[in-house]
């Protein structure tokens, strides 16, 4: 009952702004609500394993972490045959071999990120069927042989272990499979083939070190919490954490070949009100202290829709993070790239793709929340906004993030492949205004960055461009530069003894307004 007032609550104050022209966001330098929840930045997605040893995917994932410091990352296809992990000789003996993999996680390491290990798809050799999925042929049958798949994450685990050291290693996820609930998309198995899975890939990585995390079901939709934790628990298998994936669009959670149309979701609480229930069913469980990850979640599941590209994206990924709170541990947004091949390499440049950068690496509005959100202090300020994030830090330093999401989509009689690839001018909202007592006296620089209807808003500058289906040199030099997310504005401000700062702006609909106080 508690959790439904929080959530009626939360859905009052965000429906009043709605209704509401002014906003006023009131702070205290000295009023703080503790340390920051950063599950925001744990873990970012990419697409598959093979995809991570190419030149431009390292080089963007290298600027994605300098500018956004995710810890960990998570992709598909670590045990795909383009992977080089597996095989058998003649005599059906396996052989194991790295290389690849160590070249990609060699890398990783090296930008002090680490791997969230997704555990899959099925080495050819070591699968009962031939279906698969995707442009690159990820085998989604069982193995033909369950002890043989628990030789291979055991060896595999015990090559991190001793490539990687075990106190490293104590630190990454071991997550087993992908989305085994999309029958016979990511899994042709049943259910109760998926918990077999699931044991002996447990029973491998914990032969190696008791220690390291192994979890799942990594299900689409939320799906088969409770029943996970239930089976572990009857079975006495270990779980270390509860991983699953939620999309903002009503109906369907798998496009293998970018062809589906969706449809944004109206209802205030998509995708966080699953990860809210989520929670709730293991504080309900047998298990209640479990960690939760949602390995994988964005507007929409689809790697061809334009909502990826649109300024809209921008304001509601920080929605969403902020609807969520602390219900869960990790909040992975699927993926940081557009170098993404599940439906075969993309024609275009802007085409809807999933990544907070394009191919050429131009960064979309998507990338810019989390860039913003890397800016905030390591304090949170007590704030009573429910669309802000207000913090410090230990230099006094004051950091105010605001945004106003409104989901315009005209609903069912249109999609989101038609709508986001408009011209869609925002509305005025109104006037917001900040005001921060309790600052130290003295000089700072105030920066303020904005993300909105043609400011850094690429999707805007390339229709401007008539949509080329290719970008010369050039055009990627100018959309670059021109989305590159420096303050709109900087100025020198003196705060005096009252120690008040207090500033008034127009909003829009759909605008993300960074304020950042410098003490100089």
């Amino acid at each position: 009952m508690k959790k439904l007032l929080l959530l009626a609550v939360l859905f009052s104050s965000i429906h009043s702004f709605a209704q509401n022209e002014n906003r006023t966001i009131k702070v205290d330098f000295n009023k703080t609500a503790g340390k920051l929840n950063t599950m925001f930045k744990e873990c970012i997605g990419a697409g598959r394993a093979n995809e991570g040893l190419r030149a431009d995917w390292q080089q963007q994932l290298a600027l994605v972490k300098k500018e956004c410091d995710f810890k960990y990352i998570r992709f598909h296809g670590l045990l795909t045959d383009d992977m080089a992990v597996y095989r058998e000789d003649e005599k059906g003996n396996p052989e194991y071999n790295y290389q690849y993999v160590d070249v990609l996680f060699d890398f990783i390491v090296s930008l002090k990120m680490k791997p969230f290990v997704e555990l899959g798809f099925m080495p050819n050799a070591l699968a009962s069927g031939k279906e698969t999925i995707f442009w690159w042929k990820g085998n989604v049958t069982p193995p033909k042989d369950y002890k043989k798949w628990e030789d291979l994450i055991r060896n595999l685990t015990a090559h991190f272990k001793e490539r990687y050291g075990d106190e490293e290693v104590k630190t990454w996820y071991f997550e087993v499979w992908n989305e085994p609930n999309l029958t016979p998309g990511f899994w042709t198995g049943t259910q109760e083939e998926y918990y077999k899975l699931y044991d002996y890939a447990a029973r491998g990585i914990k032969a190696v070190n008791p220690a390291y995390k192994v979890g799942g079901p990594a299900t689409a939709g939320a799906a088969w919490v409770p029943e996970t934790i239930a089976f572990c628990t009857k079975n006495n298998l270990p779980i270390d954490f509860i991983s699953t994936h939620a999309y903002g669009v009503k109906h369907g959670y798998l496009d293998e070949f970018g062809t589906s149309g969706t449809i944004l979701s109206k209802d205030e609480f998509s995708v966080s009100g699953e990860v809210i229930n989520s929670r709730k069913q293991i504080a309900e469980s047998a298990k209640p202290n479990l960690e939760l990850h949602y390995t994988e979640w964005s507007s929409s599941y689809t790697p061809a829709d334009p909502i990826h590209d649109s300024y809209h994206s921008a304001a509601y990924i920080l929605q969403k993070l902020k609807q969520v709170g602390n219900a869960a541990n990790s909040m992975s947004y699927w993926v940081f790239t557009d170098i993404f091949e599940e439906p075969g390499p993309r024609f275009t440049p802007f085409h809807g793709g999933f990544g907070l950068l394009n191919t050429q690496g131009i960064k979309k509005p998507a990338y810019f929340s989390y860039y913003l959100l890397n800016k905030l202090g390591e304090t949170e300020l007590q704030n009573s906004d429910k669309t802000s994030w207000t913090s410090k830090n230990a230099k006094g330093d004051v950091q105010v993030l605001l945004w106003d999401f409104m989901n315009t989509h005209p609903g069912d009689k249109e999609l989101n492949q038609t709508y986001y690839i408009k011209d869609l001018p925002s509305k005025e909202k109104g006037k917001v205004k900040i005001e921060v007592d309790g600052m130290k006296k003295g000089k700072y620089l105030l920066e303020i960055y904005k993300v909105g209807y043609k400011v850094n808003d690429v999707y805007a500058d390339y229709l401007a461009m008539n949509k080329p289906s290719q970008l010369t040199r050039e055009q990627v030099n100018k959309l670059k530069e021109k989305n590159n997310g420096a303050p709109i504005s900087t100025e020198k401000i003196t705060i005096n003894a009252k120690g008040t700062f207090s500033r008034e702006f127009k909003i829009n609909e759909n605008d993300v307004v960074m304020l950042n106080l410098i003490k100089q």
